[in-house]
């Protein structure tokens, strides 16, 4: 019904930046929330960003001031500029999206690697 399709992905040193992009086609109805998760060898999927489809935003601590959600409503669109990257961020990044609390999307997920 709802595809989700990142890109963006690759590897970067630390330091660096990486813009992730996902875009949502095949829904009927509008998309409350869409955001990113991640993933790390050996460790459950955290969230990373979330947006409203009126621009409300939530980070996960450890990305606050480094990494920007935002999203093109026109296009369901979820974007993650994500700046000044640590090894940390290292993880395979999921694209969500949710109709409502009981209908939710994802992508395949995109490999970010944060080495030097």
């Amino acid at each position: 019904q709802v595809q989700l399709v990142e890109s963006g992905g690759g590897l970067v040193q630390p330091g660096g930046s990486l813009r992730l992009s996902c875009a949502a086609s095949g829904s009927r109805f509008s998309i409350a929330t869409m955001g990113w998760y991640r993933q790390a060898p050996g460790k459950e999927r955290e969230l990373v960003a979330v947006i409203t489809s009126y621009g409300s935003t939530t980070y996960t601590d450890s990305v606050k001031g480094r990494f920007t959600i935002s999203r093109d409503n026109a296009k369901n669109t979820v974007f993650l500029q994500m700046n000044s990257l640590k090894p940390e961020d290292t993880a395979v990044y999921y694209c969500n999206a949710e109709i409502n609390i009981a209908v939710r999307f994802w992508g395949q997920g995109t490999q970010v690697t944060v080495s030097s």
